[in-house]
C-alpha cells in the first residue's frame, strides 16, 4: 500500500532537479553508434539549495563546510576559512547569495542579497570579474540556488533561460 502523496512543493523540487540535470546534459559529449560512452568524471554532487538550506553553511559550525553563492552559483569556500569562517572578515557573505555585496564590495547587510537591480555598469563588471577570477577560479561549485530556476512559490520558472539572464554566462559552468 502506497503512502500519502508527497507535498506539492517536493514534487516541484524534484521536477526542478530533473530540469537542472537536463540542463547539464547538452554539455555531455555525444556517443557515436558502436562506441562505448566514456565514464563520467567524478566531482562533487550538484545540489539545488533553498535559502534555508544555504543558511546552514554560514561558517558558524566548525564541522560544517562553508558555502556562499554568487550569481546563483553555490561555492564551497571552506578552503578560505581564514577569510570566510566564524569571526573572519568576509563571514557576512556566507550562507546566502551575496551577489550584490560582491558587486559593490560591500558587507552592509542590505547589500547581502541576490538582487542586482540598480547596480552600475562598473559594479556589474566588478561582479563578473570577481565571479570568474576569484570564485570560479579558486572554489569548487557545489550547487545552485533554487531561486535561479524556481519561482517564489517553488514551482519551476518555465520562462527561465540561462542565456537570457542578465550578467550571467553559463557556458563555462557546465
Amino acid at each position: 500500500m502506497a503512502g500519502p502523496a508527497p507535498p506539492r512543493r517536493w514534487r516541484w523540487r524534484r521536477l526542478a532537479a530533473l530540469a537542472l540535470l537536463l540542463a547539464l546534459a547538452p554539455g555531455l559529449p555525444a556517443v557515436g553508434a558502436g562506441q562505448a560512452p566514456r565514464p563520467a568524471e567524478q566531482g562533487p554532487p550538484v545540489r539545488l539549495f533553498t535559502e534555508e538550506e544555504l543558511a546552514r553553511y554560514g561558517g558558524e559550525e566548525e564541522d560544517q563546510p562553508i558555502y556562499m553563492a554568487v550569481k546563483g552559483v553555490v561555492f564551497d569556500v571552506t578552503s578560505g576559512k581564514e577569510f570566510y569562517g566564524r569571526g573572519a572578515p568576509y563571514n557576512a557573505l556566507t550562507g546566502k547569495d551575496s551577489t550584490r555585496g560582491v558587486a559593490k564590495m560591500s558587507l552592509d547587510p542590505a547589500d547581502l542579497t541576490h538582487d542586482t537591480t540598480g547596480l552600475t555598469a562598473e559594479e556589474l563588471k566588478s561582479l563578473d570579474d570577481v565571479f570568474n577570477k576569484v570564485y570560479k577560479a579558486k572554489y569548487p561549485i557545489v550547487g545552485y540556488t533554487a531561486r535561479r530556476i524556481l519561482n517564489e512559490d517553488g514551482s519551476p520558472n518555465l520562462d527561465f533561460q540561462p542565456e537570457d539572464q542578465p550578467h550571467f554566462d553559463t557556458k563555462d559552468e557546465f
